[in-house]
């Protein structure tokens, strides 16, 4: 896959390696602006709202990906590390300048698939590329529109939400604890046909794709036990 030019980001300012909990949650230079809760559930929450409040700033497309996007959909919060948000790599120069204008840390990634951000030792993922597939305009505008938190957001579908959590495991990384109450909590509403025919062939997809039939959760051919089949995405989508 060829990669473009990488951001222009100005490199590094900002970012304090091994912040502390009691860092976290001390009052910032500015007189507390950064200052996060002591709870780090919250914390990310507090996070994710103020950078989707910058991006829409921005008048750039972007949609909240990762835990905090299942959390939106109403997946009980497990939240991981950071607050990852998609956005088109050639709109990162111009998302870059709004979220370091209100005071996002910028940097860059050892990746050159998405930038880095830090706010008050909270980090940040801006992701250019999901499933092994740049992000486009096409992905974004079938992101849902829904509160986290009181703040409203473009959220990634629930499919293409799913199909970014297959896309990721391997030999290397295979923990289905964290896919599982997604995929009974979303399944009416992921096209799991899509996603069989995408991931398939792929040995750790498939296992857990066959952990659900074998838990009921969903049937060979792509219905839930309810026995209403899923959908929405072209068969051909997959080939793009």
């Amino acid at each position: 896959m060829t990669r473009g030019p990488a951001p222009n980001v100005r490199g590094g300012s900002g970012h304090t390696p091994g912040v502390t909990d009691r860092d976290r949650s001390a009052p910032a230079a500015d007189g507390g602006r950064d200052a996060l809760p002591h709870d780090h559930t919250q914390a990310i929450l507090e996070t994710t709202k103020r950078v989707a409040s910058l991006l829409k700033a921005s008048g750039r497309p972007f949609a909240l990906a990762g835990s905090v996007a299942a959390y939106a959909h109403g997946v009980p919060a497990r939240f991981q590390h950071d607050t990852d948000f998609c956005v088109r790599r050639e709109d990162s120069d111009d998302v870059v300048a709004a979220l370091e204008h209100g005071g996002i840390a910028m940097r860059q990634a050892p990746e050159d698939w998405l930038l880095k951000g830090s706010a008050a030792g909270e980090e940040i993922d801006l992701i250019f590329e999901l499933a092994r597939r740049p992000v486009d305009l096409d992905l974004l505008e079938r992101a849902e529109t829904r509160p986290v938190d009181s703040v409203w957001m473009p959220v990634l579908a629930p499919t293409d939400l799913m199909d970014s959590r297959l896309a990721a495991l391997s030999e290397h990384y295979c923990d289905f604890g964290d896919l599982l109450p997604m995929a009974r909590l979303l399944r009416e509403r992921i096209d799991w046909g899509y996603l069989r025919r995408r991931h398939g062939r792929a040995p750790m997809p498939d296992a857990f794709l066959f952990l659900l039939e074998r838990l009921d959760v969903i049937t060979p051919d792509g219905r839930t036990t309810e026995g209403r089949a899923t959908g929405g995405r072209a068969a051909d989508e997959e080939d793009r």
